[in-house]
């Protein structure tokens, strides 16, 4: 009799024949682009002669809003609210935005965190899955910045919206905040819990990379480069040794056995990002609580916004996350 392991990974997630011939043409189609738009503070070559070089985050969001470049137009619904909340910081307010079911009826809140980078998206950048999520799970979802939008959430959640702050996640950058905001309000609130953490294919070692990141050879949305100047430019002064702090990479955590909320990781084999999912998933079985990791052959980052398979098969498990959580 074979020797069992203690873990255990689908292998054939991994293995070229489980990509389907979509995933392919999507990812054949990010590499095509990335030449006209390799970095977010590049210009793609048809706009060069009208716009300089450098344009910044600001304007590179613009260029969005108007489908201009290789990622999907930001679609924004006018079902969404924007409101503002106060800042620890003097003479700053947060800005967030709001969606509701359909319905009405909210089952609970959720508090989602916007990814590109730390740098290049805003708080109506993801409408579309938002309310999505509200109407499919009953939640009323809320995009606002991390840990002291989570602190005015679990005050004011329920008599607000008539049901407490049970969820946060994100994409990206987003996925990665949410780690960062699930583990900070336990600490200051300990009486406080959520119900679950929703994070698309996250990065959670912010100091020197795993592996996966630098093994990649691919430019399928994002690349090491590329990743690199996203956390150079949101940690301008920070020393590898700084960056090792749970706080920005939470995979050095200690994380308290039992003490987590249950947590869905999902991300694509061709992610660069992909072992950062894995590895804290794993940490998170370690600590006693549940980790669900979902992988998804062949997707690159960025997967769920694009208008195919993997991308549906992913709102299928959350949306079977979600409700089982709320029971």
């Amino acid at each position: 009799m074979s020797l069992a392991s203690d873990l255990v990974l689908d292998a054939f997630k991994f293995d070229p024949k489980a990509i389907s011939r979509q995933t392919i043409e999507l990812n054949e189609a990010c590499e095509a682009n990335s030449e006209a738009a390799r970095f977010w503070h590049e210009v793609p070559k048809e706009h060069r002669p009208r716009l300089p070089l450098q344009i910044g985050a600001a304007q590179y969001r613009e260029m969005r809003r108007n489908g201009e470049g290789s990622l999907p137009k930001v679609v924004v619904l006018e079902s969404g609210v924007n409101f503002k909340i106060p800042s620890r910081e003097v003479g700053r307010e947060i800005r967030c935005r709001l969606s509701k079911p359909e319905g009405g009826q909210v089952k609970g809140v959720m508090m989602h965190l916007h990814g590109g980078g730390w740098v290049f998206k805003g708080e109506d950048s993801n409408d579309e899955l938002l309310k999505w999520m509200a109407d499919n799970c009953g939640l009323a979802v809320s995009i606002p910045n991390c840990i002291d939008a989570a602190e005015w959430l679990v005050r004011i959640a329920r008599p607000n919206y008539g049901a407490h702050l049970q969820f946060i996640g994100g994409e990206s950058a987003g996925a990665h905040l949410s780690v960062v905001t699930a583990l900070h309000p336990h600490r200051a609130q300990p009486s406080f819990a959520l119900k679950g953490l929703i994070l698309h294919y996250g990065i959670y070692e912010l100091a020197t990379l795993l592996p996966a990141v630098h093994l990649c050879d691919k430019n399928l949305v994002t690349d090491r480069p590329n990743i690199e100047l996203c956390i150079n430019t949101f940690l301008p002064d920070h020393s590898i040794e700084q960056r090792r702090n749970p706080s920005i990479s939470p995979i050095y955590a200690r994380l308290s056995r039992g003490a987590l909320p249950p947590a869905l990781f999902k991300v694509g084999t061709e992610d660069p990002m992909v072992d950062d999912s894995i590895m804290m998933a794993a940490k998170w079985q370690m600590s006693g609580k549940e980790a669900v990791l979902k992988l998804y052959p062949g997707a690159p980052h960025g997967f769920t916004f694009y208008p195919y398979s993997e991308a549906a098969t992913s709102l299928g498990d959350k949306k079977r996350f979600v409700p089982s959580k709320m029971e």
